[in-house]
Order: C-alpha cells, then sequence, then structure tokens
C-alpha cells in the first residue's frame, strides 16, 4: 500500500516576478481560490496580485483570471462571463454515467482545469500518474465544483429545505468589508485573507484524499472483490477496522467491477470494538439507502432489541435504520443478512 505525506513548499524558491491579475471591489471565493492556486505553482510562486478591472491595466499583467471577457488558455485569460461560454470540467464530462455536469467552470474552475496537477504535485511530488489523476478528479467533486457551481448560479437541489452559510464561499463572501464599516483593512487585505482560507480549504481536503482516501481504495477493492466469501448474496462486504472512508470507492468500484446485484451493507469495528452493520446510501444521496435494516428494530437498544431480531449481542439500531451495532461479527453479519429476507417490508 502507498502512503503519502504533504511536502512543504520550498520557501527558498525564487518568488516569481511575474503578475497575476483579477477584478477589483467585491470578490468571491472562486477567483480568490483561482488566484492561491496559481501562486503555488513554480511558474507563479507567490506572485504579485494586481486587482483592477481596467483594460489597459490588465493588458499588461501576465495572466488575469475573472475578468476581462475572454478565456483563452494561450493567452493566459480566464474568464467565465461571456454570453457564449460553456466550459465544464473535463472528467470524461460527466458525473454520472450518460449525465453531462450541469456545472459550467468560474475562475477557480478554469485554473484547475490548466493548473491543477501542478498545484497537487507541488505538495505530493511521489504521486503516480494514476493518483494524480484519481486526486485531480476527486478534488474537483470533493470541492472546487461547489465554488463553480455557487458562482455560476446553480442550485444544488431543486427545492431547498435550509441555507447554509457554512461553506467556503460564504465564509470569503463575509470578508468583504462591510457597507458601513469604519477603518476597515484595505480591500486587497481582505482578498488577501480571502485566498489565505481557500487555500486553507484546498489543502485540508487534497490532504484527506492523498493521504485517507487514495490508500483505503485497495482495501476496499479487495472487500469488494471478496464479498462472496461474507455471504452467497454478494450483498455484505466487510472491513477489519472502522473509520476507512469507504463510499465513494464502492460507488465506483462496483461500476468499475460490474458489480450485480448492488452492496447493501458494510461491516466493520468501531473505536471501542463493537461491531457496526451500515446500510449504503443511494449513490448521490445522503439518507436514501439500498436498504434500510428493518423498521421493528429501529431506535430499540440492548436486550429489547435482541427480543426483536432473535439475535444474540444485538446493541442497538439507528431510529433512521441506517445503521445497528452488535458484540460480535457473527452478530452484525446475521443482522444484515436478516435485513436483506426482508426486501420489500419498507
Amino acid at each position: 500500500m502507498e502512503s503519502f505525506k504533504r511536502a512543504k513548499l520550498d520557501e527558498t524558491m525564487e518568488t516569481s516576478k511575474l503578475t497575476i491579475g483579477t477584478h477589483s471591489g467585491t470578490f468571491q471565493a472562486d477567483e480568490a481560490m483561482g488566484v492561491w492556486m496559481l501562486r503555488q505553482t513554480p511558474t507563479y510562486r507567490n506572485a504579485k496580485v494586481v486587482r483592477s478591472r481596467d483594460p489597459k491595466v490588465l493588458d499588461t499583467l501576465d495572466i488575469v483570471i475573472d475578468v476581462g471577457g475572454i478565456y483563452d488558455h494561450a493567452k493566459l485569460r480566464y474568464d467565465h462571463h461571456q454570453r457564449d461560454y460553456d466550459e465544464r470540467f473535463d472528467q470524461g464530462n460527466s458525473n454520472k454515467e450518460g449525465e453531462t455536469r450541469c456545472t459550467k467552470l468560474s475562475a477557480s474552475g478554469l485554473v484547475y482545469r490548466h493548473y491543477g496537477k501542478d498545484v497537487i504535485t507541488a505538495y505530493y511530488p511521489s504521486l503516480s500518474q494514476e493518483n494524480l489523476c484519481l486526486a485531480y478528479n476527486k478534488l474537483y467533486n470533493s470541492l472546487l465544483e461547489a465554488l463553480d457551481a455557487i458562482d455560476t448560479g446553480v442550485e444544488p437541489a431543486d427545492e431547498m429545505r435550509y441555507k447554509d452559510s457554512t461553506g467556503l464561499s460564504a465564509r470569503v463572501g463575509r470578508l468583504n468589508p462591510r457597507w458601513n464599516e469604519v477603518d476597515a483593512p484595505s480591500p486587497d487585505e481582505r482578498f488577501q485573507q480571502a485566498s489565505d482560507i481557500c487555500g486553507q480549504d484546498f489543502l485540508a481536503v487534497l490532504t484527506k484524499i492523498v493521504e485517507s482516501d487514495i490508500p483505503a481504495r485497495a482495501f476496499v477493492e479487495k472487500a469488494l472483490l471478496q464479498r462472496n466469501e461474507i455471504d452467497s448474496s454478494g450483498e455484505i462486504i466487510k472491513f477489519e477496522s472502522g473509520g476507512l472512508p469507504w463510499r465513494n470507492h464502492l460507488y465506483e468500484l462496483e461500476k468499475e467491477h460490474s458489480v450485480e446485484p448492488l452492496v447493501k451493507f458494510v461491516l466493520y469495528t468501531d473505536q471501542a470494538g463493537m461491531w457496526r452493520v451500515q446500510a449504503v446510501t443511494v449513490e448521490g444521496k445522503q439518507f436514501e439507502n439500498r436498504l434500510s435494516l428493518p423498521k421493528e428494530w429501529r431506535g430499540v437498544r440492548d436486550a429489547d432489541l435482541v427480543s426483536v431480531t432473535k439475535i444474540p449481542g444485538s446493541k442497538f439500531c439507528h431510529a433512521a435504520g441506517f445503521i445497528g451495532g452488535n458484540d460480535t461479527y457473527e452478530g452484525a453479519l446475521a443482522m444484515a443478512k436478516e435485513a436483506l429476507t426482508r426486501k420489500g417490508e419498507e
């Protein structure tokens, strides 16, 4: 199994003499992130940033993002506000089989398209080409697409049940000077703060992907290929320990290996040593399970649950039916197998 540790960028590397341009005025996360990414690359390492909307000023700069009305990689111009603009992330041009992405690339997406692998390589120079591509795609899906969608006006759902103001775009937005703020730092200082927090989020997500998610993939694949040894149904897989980031790997690997029927339950131990049986959610859904634990188990614990399940060691079943626990592996497996026999009872 490959293991990785994030490199610290060489502080002795000479600061680039090139200049990065973006627009002045109110800033958003897309150009703040785009500027941060560029300044991690060898070509634009810690380059000076000029914020302006004056075409004459912009024409003098080496690379310009999110302003100027031009997207032309050869000219190092990366704007997305043109009437006929329709650029999308080129990961096969889809996020699900047969479905074209609805998200157009904002400034950060355009910068990531052309320079994202350079940024990742700067921090993880030993990544194989396969793992670099894996990290590149996962990072876009996990972080960059949301910035693109928010900036280009793509709603996260047909019906909004609540508003989330905790995300990166919202945090960047709050750094803009308030309309009535007195003695505020200069807008350029605030923009630098915004770019810095974008970088912190980028590195946090990247580190998780490279140092946790990618090494986990081999374990998930092994468990998937051995699923019939756990149960003849092929719908239950087992991990030897908890905490493994398995969900997205499972979806991808099921397609890669043409798995049918799909896995319904995952067995693993928690930090206290209890065996858990967790339902696999429908891909693209947070709370809809492929198959939930039986209704009469939900919200029941300990001896009461044992009396309902007839399975020794049963400890709990969540009220939503997505996870349960048992003292032993055999008990957790029995709970999963029993749930499989009750398909159609939900």
